[in-house]
């Protein structure tokens, strides 16, 4: 979370690039018409006192005349209102929708760009629950800074607006002191700054302990979600070992934790709603109070002592703004941190990124080779975990690495530039195209063709090649579904998923191989079917590969123990 004093410079920092973006003359366009429409507000709010107080003087005159021409004033002033909130809600929605568009999708780019979703996992800092974040959090910070923006323009207009009409309505006050007369002029203006002062600062006190009850109570119900997907991900392996009750465990620790921090949050809600109760009804009758002298002694009219007093009412409430959006303020700062918090984690996998002192350099060769010289993999954290690989792979080899799966994994992904910790260098074959083959390949939800194609789109293949495809790898009973929408990673069975896989690769048919125990769901005599497969229908291609058993040993030229 970024430090409290650098807050709002970060806000602004992140908010000039949407102020600036390539859609910035219909955001400033929509900024400027909501800014305008408030101003109208602002002068319909004052336009009303004037009429009330109208309608007071013609009611203290017993006026029928004057009643009757402040009813047609009201129709006009009704009319008006009415077509000025809906264009005003309609700007404001807009500005929003603009706002978390641009905001939403530049957090999703950062995350989402050369593997910094992968890599940001293994660095420390406040980037838990993206999904959350992108989700949920952009769509706050966005929504609410309209909001509070808007409403603090608002009062700053109405303090404008009515600290004239007060002062004119104050006239001149004298406190006689014994020894000496004071004439004090506006003194309804210098009451409602103190009494506005007063309450702004009992206000602040009450509701302080609320921001972080709610950046906390936001983290716990990410935490929570995602504990959930993560049993609905894995949902047949909890099933298989009779795990429910560990799970339900799981959730019930991370659903205290949420009552615990509600109970906080609602104990800081209590308080601000208990003082912003008090608060409201005070206003209501203290203008008039304080007024009510002067009219008693018949220095106002009644239509003057009213205007007075919602004068007083408008000014203090736009004085009060601090407190009266107090938790608005603190749900979107909470929010606004957690995505400073993701965006300075990406950050710092960039500034990671650019320290080549202590990362495994990864450069295109001339030849037609993959090779490692004096490659060493680490953690983050500076341990070891491989060091002094040094070994050259030709085009149309076969290898198969032995040894631990673990590091074996992690020398593909080094190779795929996604873990660059280490030392050494890697040098990739100047041409073909590398194809990487996880133990499950992801499968997006929505048709089977898209998932099949994925990630490329589902024109780049026909109908007659897939159909070919699905039925080499033995799927062609999944031919009448490909345009079927499922979740496919719950729908299929993990032998299914992996025979998917190799559809994609038959489909794209690269020149460099990577599996990584990519058919361990297969039986055995499947599993060489797919690497007769490969074969057959890829001569030529280069196939390295790790397995923890035997099977297909026979197609493999070269044995690499790591």
């Amino acid at each position: 979370m970024p430090p409290s004093r650098h807050f709002f410079v970060e806000f602004l920092r992140l908010s000039k690039l949407f102020w600036f973006s390539n859609r910035k003359r219909m955001i400033r366009k929509a900024a400027v018409l909501l800014a305008v429409l408030t101003m109208v507000q602002m002068v319909m709010a004052v336009l009303l006192t004037q009429w009330s107080a109208g309608l007071f003087n013609a009611l203290e005159q017993h006026s029928m005349s004057g009643l009757m021409t402040q009813t047609g004033l009201l129709a006009l002033l009704f009319l008006g209102d009415m077509v000025l909130t809906g264009w005003h809600l309609v700007v404001k929605r807009n500005l929003q929708i603009y706002w978390r568009d641009w905001m939403t999708e530049h957090v999703y780019s950062r995350w989402m760009q050369a593997g910094r979703h992968y890599l940001i996992t293994h660095l420390p800092g406040e980037h838990d629950n993206p999904d959350g974040r992108i989700a949920e959090d952009c769509r706050v910070a966005t929504e609410s800074a309209v909001v509070l923006a808007h409403s603090l323009l608002y009062s700053i207009l109405l303090l404008i607006g009515f600290t004239e009409v007060l002062w004119s309505r104050s006239g001149v006050v004298t406190l006689d002191l014994g020894f000496a007369a004071i004439p004090i002029h506006g003194h309804l203006v210098w009451i409602a700054i103190l009494y506005s002062a007063v309450a702004s600062w009992l206000g602040w006190l009450v509701s302080r302990p609320l921001t972080g009850a709610t950046n906390a109570r936001q983290s716990a119900e990410a935490d929570f979600r995602a504990s959930l997907l993560e049993a609905q991900d894995n949902s047949q392996a909890i099933a298989l070992i009779h795990a429910e009750s560990c799970e339900r465990h799981q959730f019930r620790e991370l659903f205290r934790r949420i009552r615990v921090i509600w109970d906080a949050q609602t104990t800081a809600w209590r308080n601000i709603l208990m003082f912003g109760s008090g608060y409201s009804v005070l206003s209501m009758a203290f203008p008039i109070l304080i007024s009510a002298p002067r009219y008693i002694l018949g220095k106002i009219s009644l239509g003057a002592l009213m205007q007075s007093a919602q004068a007083f009412q408008h000014m203090t409430s736009a004085l009060s703004w601090p407190v009266n959006n107090a938790g608005g303020i603190a749900e979107w700062r909470a929010s606004v941190e957690r995505i400073l918090g993701l965006l300075t984690a990406l950050e710092n996998v960039d500034e990671e990124l650019a320290k080549a002192e202590h990362l495994i350099q990864v450069k295109n060769s001339d030849r037609q080779v993959l090779a490692f010289h004096d490659l060493s993999i680490v953690k983050y954290d500076g341990s070891v975990q491989a060091e002094g690989i040094t070994m050259e792979i030709n085009q149309g080899e076969h290898v198969l690495l032995t040894g631990n799966a673990f590091t074996g994994a992690k020398l593909f992904r080094a190779i795929a530039g996604i873990r660059p910790w280490g030392g050494g260098m890697i040098e990739l074959p100047s041409q073909g195209r590398l194809f990487f083959m996880p133990p499950r390949p992801h499968l997006p939800t929505g048709t089977l063709r898209n998932a099949i194609c994925y990630p490329s789109s589902r024109r780049v293949f026909t109908q007659e090649q897939i159909e070919q495809a699905l039925r080499l790898v033995g799927l062609e009973h999944l031919i009448g579904q490909l345009d079927r929408e499922e979740n496919w990673l719950h729908t299929l069975a993990p032998a299914e998923q992996q025979r998917l896989g190799m559809v994609r690769l038959l489909l794209n048919r690269p020149q460099w191989i990577f599996l990584q125990e990519a058919f361990d769901s297969l039986e055995p005599e499947d599993e060489e079917r797919m690497l007769r497969l490969i074969c057959d229908q890829l001569p030529g291609v280069t196939l390295i590969a790790i397995s923890h058993t035997a099977n297909g040993s026979a197609f493999y030229s070269r044995r690499l123990a790591l």
